[in-house]
């Protein structure tokens, strides 16, 4: 029997997943601090992608609303996320810049991170490492899981030894995001990996895309791996990680043994479960093991961009079509791990290779600068005649003469006019017009409007199917007159 830690992904991953980043501040402040008295080894809150949307579409500041939350969480370390070559954009930042970012993260509170980058970008991963550790902060490396006849065993336990080798990683981080690994191949694995962690501890997380990761998790702690990544129920399963009161429960009947209490877990999850209702997003999800999933990989949050692009062009019929080409042009270009960028970049090309007809017709620049290796080595060569095309097209030229510039931090500071460094990865990350909203939209919020009831779910159907321009509803508790314009 073993001790099992969790690590809390219901505000990042969960609603990363579920809820496009969206998650707002005062959707979580009402029970943040129940998250942080429910004992978690750490809470997993952000990462750049979430300055990027809170910024650009909620009109909301990022700094400040990360303020509010870590001062509501004192008792748990918090977490952010590091793609090791860049900070939102899917090409590559400068390296002062994601020092700063790092920096910048500790200096608001944040004492843990998890860093990684798919094609394993040592020198990237293992800097950034060194800086989290600058400020006593925990380092998790991680080992980004993909299907594929290149990546064995071998190849797996060959990066964690030398991520774990480094004095400034402390934990082993596997991660699946297609949520593809289960027991006959973590039988496999997990022996390796523990042997290469050299003592380390172990974290799993997984996506629950096919419905099988709690199976997964409960066979990965029988074969070392003491971490477990969980979401509150509401902000679980589908695209993002198992439910917390699921695997705890499980981890019980197995016979081991947490600090959670689980007292906390039913008003944490009947808050986000009323949030996300309100708000129109993801709650409850539940996915069936679908074989197709296997070859593809898609994490979960992009099947709803794929659906939205491929509707812009009334080809919604044509989903099927893209799934299999995102199989296909995976393979040809050496069979990239489906996680950011390259989850995107290759559905990004599935989709230009549908939509057009012309397969590799039109080409991103990310792809022409992933072929002529400005991200690294490829894990497997790119097809000869696919990086004809590629370096073929009509960008590849202008993509090779300019490949992604360096600043320093002194540069970087002239480049955008600013000495506040907040401000400065504000400026390099989000177009200033978007900063400018945001800043006019006000402080943040500390709580969320429950615009929900049964009342007002009358009143939205009524409104789908009324003629007139007027219509009340009246009730003991609420009188409401809804009049249309013009």
């Amino acid at each position: 029997m073993a001790h099992i830690e969790f690590l809390d992904e219901t505000m990042r991953d969960g609603q990363q997943s579920l809820w496009g980043l969206r998650m707002r501040a005062g959707m979580a402040l009402p029970v943040s601090p129940l998250i942080d008295r429910t004992g978690f080894r750490t809470i997993d809150l952000t990462g750049g992608g979430m300055l990027d949307v809170l910024t650009r579409y909620c009109q909301e500041n990022y700094w400040e609303g990360l303020d509010l939350l870590v001062a509501s969480m004192p008792n748990t370390p918090l977490r952010a996320g590091l793609r090791a070559n860049a900070n939102v954009t899917f090409s590559v930042s400068p390296r002062a810049l994601m020092d700063l970012w790092v920096r910048r993260l500790c200096a608001h509170g944040v004492r843990s991170f998890w860093i990684y980058d798919v094609l394993f970008g040592f020198d990237n991963m293992l800097r950034l490492a060194k800086v989290a550790k600058e400020s006593d902060a925990w380092v998790a490396a991680a080992v980004m899981f993909a299907l594929s006849p290149v990546h064995t065993d071998a190849y797996y336990a060959e990066k964690v030894r030398v991520l774990a080798a480094s004095p400034d990683v402390d934990s082993i981080l596997l991660y699946d995001t297609a949520g593809v690994l289960e027991k006959e191949r973590l039988q496999t694995l997990m022996p390796g990996i523990v042997a290469a962690a050299n003592g380390k501890p172990i974290e799993f997380h997984a996506n629950n895309l096919l419905g099988q990761t709690a199976k997964a998790y409960l066979d990965a702690v029988d074969l070392g791996v003491s971490v477990l990544h969980t979401a509150s129920k509401p902000m679980a399963n589908g695209p993002s990680v198992p439910a917390t009161e699921t695997m705890v429960r499980n981890i019980e009947l197995k016979g081991h043994t947490h600090n959670l209490d689980t007292s906390l877990f039913q008003p944490v999850a009947d808050h986000f479960r009323a949030v996300g209702k309100a708000a129109g997003f993801l709650v409850d999800q539940y996915a069936e093991y679908d074989i197709f999933s296997i070859e593809h990989q898609i994490p979960g949050g992009m099947m709803g961009t794929f659906k939205a692009q491929l509707a812009m062009h009334n080809m919604t019929d044509r989903i099927g079509d893209v799934l299999a080409e995102v199989a296909a042009v995976r393979r040809e270009l050496g069979y990239p791990g489906m996680a950011t960028p390259f989850s995107q970049l290759v559905g990004i090309q599935a989709v230009l290779n549908i939509v057009t007809g012309q397969r590799y017709g039109t080409v991103p620049d990310e792809v022409v600068q992933y072929a002529a290796g400005f991200y690294g080595d490829t894990v497997a060569p790119i097809d000869a005649n696919v990086l004809d095309r590629i370096m073929g097209s009509a960008r590849a030229k202008e993509v090779l003469d300019n490949p992604p510039p360096d600043p320093d931090l002194a540069e970087l500071m002239k480049q955008y006019g600013t000495q506040d460094e907040d401000e400065l990865i504000l400026r390099a990350t989000v177009p200033q017009a978007d900063i400018d909203k945001m800043l006019a939209a006000g402080p943040v919020r500390r709580d969320y409007p429950l615009l929900s009831s049964p009342e007002l779910e009358q009143m939205r159907k009524l409104m789908q199917v009324a003629t007139m321009p007027v219509v009340e509803l009246k009730s003991a508790g609420l009188t409401l007159s809804l009049r249309r314009d013009g």
